[in-house]
């Protein structure tokens, strides 16, 4: 599979998937709790991420922006990755999806509507990533 195909890497409650990402970046190979789902991620993100839970409250959602992911060395990938799983683990509870598209440089991430929480798991993931930032609109009062 050619590197402008779709590539993601996906985490689903407390599952994790991966496509494409051992042969394009060797050793970025997954825990064992991380399974291979080429259907699934083949799927647009709009059909993937759920919107509403059980109940049919809508879920919460945002995206971040991280330039240049794409082009960077296989090792920087793996290290950004690392680094936003570790994020995402202290919230795995509260993460329905985060799907990170290394053909687009974004990373999405769909959780539970919990007030600043958005907020609070990206500024985390700014940190520990300072290329990745935050795309949101701002609404006057």
């Amino acid at each position: 599979m050619s590197r402008e195909q779709t590539e993601n890497l996906i985490v689903h409650g407390s599952e994790s998937f991966s496509q494409n990402s051992e042969s394009q970046y060797p050793g970025t190979e997954q825990s064992s709790s991380m399974q291979a789902s080429l259907l699934q991620s083949s799927e647009p993100l709009w059909k993937r991420a759920p919107t509403r839970d059980h109940d049919g409250k809508p879920y919460a959602d945002f995206m971040m922006l991280i330039p240049g992911l794409r082009d960077f060395e296989a090792a920087r990938i793996r290290e950004i990755v690392s680094k936003v799983e570790s994020v995402l683990n202290h919230y795995e509870k509260d993460i329905i999806l985060a799907d990170l598209n290394l053909k687009i440089n974004v990373l999405w991430v769909t959780l539970q509507p919990h007030l600043g929480l958005s907020t609070e798991i990206a500024a985390l993931i700014h940190h520990a990533v300072p290329e990745a930032k935050l795309v949101s609109q701002h609404r006057a009062p």
